[in-house]
């Protein structure tokens, strides 16, 4: 049996497989779980596997830096350590892998019908692929390629600087400052929080009334959401800001991760958000913002930006790595 699981600060994801001899994959159990209802890892794997499983490999995604196979995740209080778990599970193959890693390597077993292109003037070319992630945090990944394959490059990119671009982000940077004083990353505004940042800031400049959907809301439901969700209907002015703001930062980053892989191959973008905005990331800003570059806007003109509506592409790549 395959075991594979995608590990993320809101939901772990685990699924068993099993191989045929034509290589075709058949799952026999998948189960989702609430990360933040379990002290621990092992408690879910105590919970989902079978007492007669027999386990060949295992591979996990997991949202955090992956030292030495050892990973503390980054928005969760737990230590997942390979040694221990080739233990556990009676393997010698298991891996762990950072999440975006699993995920761009997810990305290259996606159909075309799983894909959305975002850049109207996109040109096939062979070459290094970038993925970012918006969801709970933000994710960077590279997949670089030797000229016959692509190989999965883990990395930390979304707790880089964020950069202001222009006047406006001048003072978003001057505003998240004074909530984070020590380094004000990406992932501070490109993830779920990053919506309930940029609305306040955007309320503190006077820029449109507060939402009154927002003053009613109780501590059970998703504020990030709200926002978002309103933003991308215009159903209220400052949300709709807040989400045009979101998807020009969003696309300046993106770039960032283009030029600095030099991602030839093309973009993915993965993630919880990216789905739920997708009108606000088809309008033209993103791809805008994505390209605004002086220089070197016309080598990221004709770079393909596709955005994935698989929320399954981490546990893809989870699966298949013993087959890389």
């Amino acid at each position: 049996m395959i075991l594979a699981g995608d590990i993320g600060g809101t939901k772990t994801v685990l699924s068993i497989l099993t191989r045929d001899s034509n290589g075709s994959l058949t799952c026999l159990q998948e189960q989702t779980y609430s990360s933040q209802q379990y002290s621990e890892f092992d408690d879910i794997l105590a919970a989902f596997l079978p007492a007669d499983a027999h386990i060949k490999s295992a591979c996990f995604g997991v949202a955090g830096p992956v030292v030495n196979q050892r990973c503390q995740t980054t928005n969760l209080p737990w230590l997942l350590d390979a040694a221990a778990l080739e233990i556990k599970l009676g393997t010698s193959k298991v891996k762990l892998l950072n999440d975006l890693e699993a995920m761009a390597l997810g990305m290259l077993y996606l159909p075309e019908h799983d894909l959305v292109e975002l850049n109207p003037n996109a040109e096939i070319q062979a070459g290094n692929i970038a993925v970012i992630a918006a969801g709970t945090g933000l994710g960077e990944a590279i997949l670089y390629w030797d000229g016959n394959k692509h190989y999965p490059i883990a990395t930390e990119g979304g707790h880089s600087d964020f950069a202001a671009q222009n006047p406006q982000q001048d003072q978003l940077l001057a505003y998240l400052r004074r909530i984070y004083p020590d380094h004000v990353s990406c992932e501070r505004i490109l993830s779920g929080i990053g919506f309930s940042h940029l609305y306040d800031f955007l309320c503190e400049q006077g820029f449109a009334p507060p939402c009154a959907d927002l003053s009613d809301i109780n501590s059970d439901v998703d504020r990030n959401a709200v926002i978002s969700g309103l933003g991308v209907s215009g159903d209220d002015p400052l949300c709709a800001e807040a989400v045009r703001f979101f998807v020009e930062l969003y696309g300046a980053e993106t770039g960032n991760l283009a030029l600095k892989s030099l991602a030839m191959g093309g973009v993915f973008i993965g993630g919880g958000i990216g789905p739920k905005i997708l009108p606000a990331l088809q309008n033209g800003n993103f791809i805008q913002a994505f390209k605004a570059k002086g220089r070197f806007l016309p080598l990221l003109d004709k770079v393909s930006v596709k955005l994935s509506l698989n929320s399954r592409t981490p546990l893809i790549g989870a699966i298949n790595y013993f087959d890389l």
